[in-house]
């Protein structure tokens, strides 16, 4: 497969990404064993940071950081936190005002412990659920060349109407792409196989695939999603690197980078950005899979998810030096 789908852009679109997901800050609290003990004891911890937080906003400050021109829609609360989230987004070359505040409920966030290998996430969803599809401005999808959503299995209230939305986007020309992102209820369904009809790229990792499919083996699992519908399933592995299926049975498997992690967090929507950029390029799934695990690879050289997100010139050097692109 070498060219994952490409759609020629109409004239007009001036948004390369459009991004429908939840919003929320992460608190990371970083130390070599950051469990905490009850009890009320005390345990000094490396730091504490208030950063960009969700895989959906993650993703669209990577995408932006690739070159990408990126609108996002979301909902967030009328709150120190919300505000922040909005600004810092913004700050960082996302268009967010098609973004919606709620006046009533307060802004998601999570708390993240990190160990810099590993991780666990304590969630509070507040506004993270309550993205509905009439929030979503219809000038803004006629201005995009692709929509991505961000954590499926967190977007309570337009979860019912995704497949009909990516169906109608993909009429009118766009490609499409989502993340699924873990379930916190552990069902794995949630109307998730007729999304994926109307998904040309589905960017699970590799819990997330096997947890969906029922399958132990992950490329099985790859096999058993692209035989859903979408043109390519890409896996992210972990230290193991990706692989991508695509529709016509090839499979693509790469490496990861040797790098020295700081933080993990984000490392997969910083990957999601990095295929996603290869894929609106009309790239090989080979380059778009090297571009992903760039990408994820660089973001975990900082604190957060969007600290250090490569430049489009950082992944492919990046890439280019491991032997991933020619």
């Amino acid at each position: 497969m070498t060219d994952p789908a490409r759609r020629e852009p109409h004239a007009g679109r001036d948004i390369d990404v459009l991004v429908l997901g939840e919003i929320n800050p992460d608190v990371v609290v970083r130390a070599t064993d950051p469990t905490p003990s009850f009890g009320q004891v005390e345990r000094f911890v490396d730091s504490i940071d208030l950063v960009i937080g969700s895989s959906s906003a993650i993703f669209a400050c990577g995408a932006a950081r690739l070159g990408l021109r990126t609108a996002f829609v979301g909902v967030v609360g009328d709150d120190p936190m919300g505000h922040f989230m909005l600004d810092a987004m913004r700050a960082r070359g996302v268009d967010v005002a098609g973004c919606r505040v709620d006046r009533d409920v307060p802004t998601g966030a999570s708390v993240i412990l990190t160990s810099g290998s590993d991780r666990a996430i304590l969630t509070a969803p507040g506004t993270m659920p309550l993205l509905r599809d009439e929030d979503i401005p219809e000038a803004l999808v006629a201005r995009a060349r692709h929509v991505h959503i961000g954590s499926v299995f967190l977007l309570d209230a337009l979860r019912p109407r995704l497949a009909a939305r990516l169906g109608a986007a993909r009429r009118a020309g766009l490609t499409t792409s989502a993340d699924c992102n873990w379930d916190p209820r552990e069902a794995w369904d949630g109307g998730l196989w007729e999304i994926l009809r109307e998904t040309d790229v589905f960017l699970p990792n590799a819990a997330e695939a096997t947890r969906i499919t029922g399958s132990t083996d992950v490329e099985a699992a790859a096999r058993a999603l692209v035989a859903a519908g979408p043109r390519v399933v890409a896996v992210k592995c972990g230290t193991d690197g990706a692989i991508a299926v695509a529709r016509d049975g090839t499979l693509t498997r790469v490496p990861s980078l040797a790098v020295d992690i700081v933080d993990t967090t984000g490392a997969g929507d910083s990957f999601d950005a990095g295929f996603v950029a290869g894929f609106l390029a009309g790239r090989p799934v080979l380059d778009c899979l090297a571009l992903g695990v760039a990408a994820g690879s660089l973001s975990t050289l900082g604190i957060g998810g969007t600290a250090s997100q490569p430049t489009l010139p950082d992944a492919e050097d990046a890439a280019r030096a491991a032997g991933l692109l020619s």
